[in-house]
C-alpha cells in the first residue's frame, strides 16, 4: 500500500532532516570511485545520485521506523549503507538494530559504519564495543593502543577504552586488554593508572585496583578520583585503613566535594550515622550556601530514623527551592526535580510514621510532569488503605494516560485496591474490561488470571496463565502460578514439574518458586528434597504462607517440636494467613 500524501510529506522532511548533504541534497553527476575515496578520506559522506528507487527505499525503512518495525527498518538501512557507501545510513541501522534489540545486525552495522568513517570515533567506539560485548577480542588491544596514541585528548581516549573493554563479560581479559593497550608513553597519564585501577577492580583484583590508584596519588597528591578509589575499592581490603585515609586526604583537602560525600554515604552503610552527619555539617559550615547539603544532611537523618530532624532539614530545602523557582523559570534549573525529590522522602518518613493523610497531601503537591502519575497513583494506594475506595477511584479516574503502558497501570492499580479491599468481584471487573481495551498486555492477563485463581474458576485460571506465557515466555510468574496451583490440587504432577522448572530456570533464586518447588517434592512424598527447597526459601523469605509448608513438612517428619516454632514465627507474622490457619486445623495444633 503506498502512503497518503501526508505520511509522504512526513516521512520525507524526517528524511531530509537526516540525510541533508549525503542523498537529497547530491547532484546527478558521475559517481567515480576515485572522486568517493576522496571525500571519504576528507571525512565527508560520499555523492550519491538520488534515484526513484533510492528514495523509495529510504520512504520505505523510515515508514518502517515509524511503524516500530526496527528489524525490517534496520535491515533496510543496512543494506542501503552498502549500496551507497554512505556512513550516515550506516549510523542509522545501527540506531535502529539498537531499537531492535538484535546485536548480531547492530554489529553488522556498526562495523560497516566504522569501515565507511574511519575517522568518526563515535563510528569506531561502536563497533568495537559490539566487538566486546560479543567476546571479540582478537586485536582489540593493538586497535586501543592505535586510537589513544592518535587521539589529542589521551584522557578521553583512554576512558573510552576502558568503556569498550567493560563490555566483556570475561573481566579478567578486559584487563589484559587495557593493560595491552597502555603503553608506557601513557602511562604517565593518571587517567591510565585510574583506568587500569576500575578493570583490575571489575576483574576481582583488589590489589592491583588500590596499587594503580596509590600510583595516580604518588602522580598527583591532590587527585581526588584516586582517594576515591582508595575509599572505596580499600572498604573490601581493610575497611579502617580505607576510611583513615580518606579522612587524611579531606584534612589537606577540605574541599573535596565528592569525596566527602561518598564517605558520607559510606559511613552510613556501616550505620556510623553520627560520622557522616558530622562530616556533612563540617562541609555546611565550609559552604553555607550549598543549599544541597541540607537534603543530604536530611537523608542521613531518614535513615538513622531521626525523622522529625529529617522533616525540618527537607522543609527548609523545600522553602529554597520554592525560592529558586520564583526567581528562575523551571525550565533553566533543577528546582522542580529538587522538591519532587525532597517530598517523596517526606511521604516515606509519613508512611513509617502510619501519617498517611500527610504521606497523601506531600503527593498531592509533586508538579514535576514526569513524577506526577507516579505521585497519583501513589496517593490511589494510600487512600484505599485508609479505607477510602470511593476516593481512591476517583483519583485514578483523573488521571490522563499517556501510553498503554499508563493505561495498564491504572487499571491493575485499581484492581488492586478493590482485590485487597475484598472487593474481587469489582477487582475482576476492572481487569475484565481492561483485558479488552488492551487485548495482549501480560501483566493484565495474569492479575486476572490470579483473581479467577482466587475466585476457584481454575479453568478461566489457566487458560489466563497459558496465555501470559505466549505473549511473554519469559514470565517466570506466570509458569509458577500454574505449576504451583497444579501441585497444591495435587493434579498433572508431571505438567506442574515441567512448570516449576522452567520458572527455576528463569529465576533460580526467587523464594516464591524455591517454595513452589518445594511443594511439588512434598506432593511426590520427597520430603527430604521438599525440605532443603523450603528451607532455602523460608531463609530468603521467612513469611507465614512458606512457614505453613515448611511446617508441615517438618511434621511429617516427625520433627514436631521444630514445626511449632515455625508455624509460631509465621502467626507471629501474619495471624490472619489462610494457609497457615487451615494448616494448623489439619494436623489440630494449638499454638499458646
Amino acid at each position: 500500500m503506498k502512503p497518503s500524501n501526508s505520511v509522504f510529506l512526513a516521512v520525507l522532511s524526517s528524511i531530509c532532516l537526516q540525510f541533508p548533504v549525503a542523498v537529497l541534497a547530491a547532484p546527478a553527476s558521475d559517481p567515480g570511485q576515485p572522486v568517493e575515496q576522496i571525500r571519504l578520506r576528507a571525512g565527508e559522506p560520499p555523492i550519491v545520485n538520488l534515484t526513484g528507487e533510492l528514495l523509495y527505499r529510504i520512504l520505505a525503512a523510515e515508514i518502517a521506523a515509524q511503524r516500530s518495525d526496527y528489524g525490517l527498518a534496520s535491515q533496510s538501512y543496512l543494506d542501503l549503507a552498502k549500496d551507497t557507501s554512505d556512513p550516515r545510513l550506516a549510523k542509522r541501522a545501527f540506531q535502529l538494530s539498537i531499537a531492535d534489540h538484535n546485536m548480531r545486525r547492530a554489529q553488522q552495522a556498526a562495523q560497516e559504519w566504522a569501515f565507511l568513517s574511519p575517522g568518526d570515533p563515535e563510528a569506531v567506539a561502536s563497533s568495537l564495543a559490539l566487538a566486546a560485548s560479543n567476546g571479540q577480542t582478537t586485536g582489540m588491544a593493538l586497535t586501543l593502543r592505535e586510537r589513544i596514541a592518535k587521539a589529542t585528548d589521551k584522557s578521553a581516549a583512554i576512558a573510552q577504552a576502558l568503556a569498550i573493554v567493560s563490555k566483556l563479560n570475561d573481566k579478567t581479559v578486559a584487563l589484559e586488554i587495557l593493560d595491552q593497550a597502555l603503553d608506557q608513553s601513557v602511562r604517565t597519564e593518571p587517567a591510565a593508572h585510574l583506568a587500569l585501577s576500575d578493570a583490575a577492580w571489575a576483574a576481582g583484583d583488589v590489589t592491583r585496583a588500590l596499587d594503580e590508584a596509590r600510583q595516580v596519588l604518588a602522580m598527583d597528591p591532590n587527585s581526588e578520583p584516586a582517594a576515591q578509589r582508595l575509599l572505596e575499592y580499600g572498604l573490601k581490603d581493610d575497611p579502617g585503613q580505607a576510611i583513615q585515609s580518606a579522612y587524611d586526604f579531606i584534612d589537606k583537602h577540605p574541599q573535596a566535594r565528592r569525596l566527602q560525600l561518598l564517605l558520607a554515604s559510606r559511613l552510613v552503610d556501616r550505620k556510623d550515622y553520627d560520622g557522616a552527619l558530622a562530616l556533612v555539617q563540617g562541609m555546611v559550615r565550609a559552604s553555607p550556601e550549598d543549599f544541597d547539603l541540607l537534603y543530604t544532611e536530611a537523608e542521613i537523618n531518614y535513615q538513622a530514623a531521626r525523622y522529625e530532624k529529617a522533616k525540618s532539614l527537607l522543609n527548609e530545602y523545600i522553602s529554597v527551592q520554592t525560592q529558586r523557582r520564583q526567581s528562575v523559570d523551571d525550565r533553566a534549573s533543577n528546582a522542580m526535580a529538587d522538591t519532587s525529590d525532597a517530598r517523596l522522602m517526606l511521604v516515606k518518613i509519613a508512611e513509617k510514621q502510619e501519617k498517611l493523610d500527610e504521606a497523601i497531601r506531600q503527593l498531592g503537591l509533586i508538579d514535576d510532569p514526569g513524577l506526577v502519575f507516579q505521585a497519583r497513583i501513589h496517593q490511589a494506594v494510600l487512600q484505599g488503605r485508609l479505607g477510602n475506595i470511593p476516593q481512591a477511584r476517583k483519583t485514578i479516574e483523573a488521571l490522563r494516560a499517556q501510553s498503554r503502558h499508563e493505561q495498564a497501570v491504572k487499571a491493575l492499580t485499581l484492581s488492586a485496591i478493590y482485590r485487597e479491599a475484598g472487593r474481587t468481584d469489582l477487582a475482576t471487573e476492572v481487569l475484565v474490561k481492561a483485558d479488552k481495551a488492551l487485548p495482549n498486555t501480560a501483566e493484565i492477563k495474569f492479575d486476572l488470571g490470579m483473581l479467577y485463581e482466587r475466585q476457584g474458576k481454575f479453568d478461566d485460571f489457566e487458560k489466563m496463565m497459558k496465555r501470559v506465557i505466549d505473549l511473554d515466555p519469559g514470565n517466570a510468574d506466570a509458569y509458577n502460578a500454574l505449576g504451583y496451583t497444579l501441585a497444591d490440587q495435587n493434579v498433572r504432577l508431571d505438567e506442574a514439574h515441567d512448570l516449576l522448572e522452567k520458572a527455576l530456570d528463569l529465576q533460580p533464586n526467587s523464594p516464591f518458586i524455591l517454595d513452589s518447588i518445594g511443594w511439588y517434592f512434598y506432593r511426590v512424598d520427597d520430603l527430604q528434597t521438599a525440605l532443603d527447597y523450603l528451607q532455602r526459601s523460608y531463609n530468603a523469605m521467612p513469611i507465614a504462607e512458606v512457614s505453613a509448608h515448611l511446617g508441615e513438612v517438618l511434621w511429617k517428619l516427625g520433627r514436631h517440636d521444630r514445626a511449632r516454632k515455625i508455624w509460631q514465627d509465621g502467626i507471629s507474622k501474619d495471624a490472619t494467613n489462610e494457609t497457615l490457619l487451615k494448616t494448623l486445623q489439619r494436623f489440630k495444633v494449638k499454638l499458646p
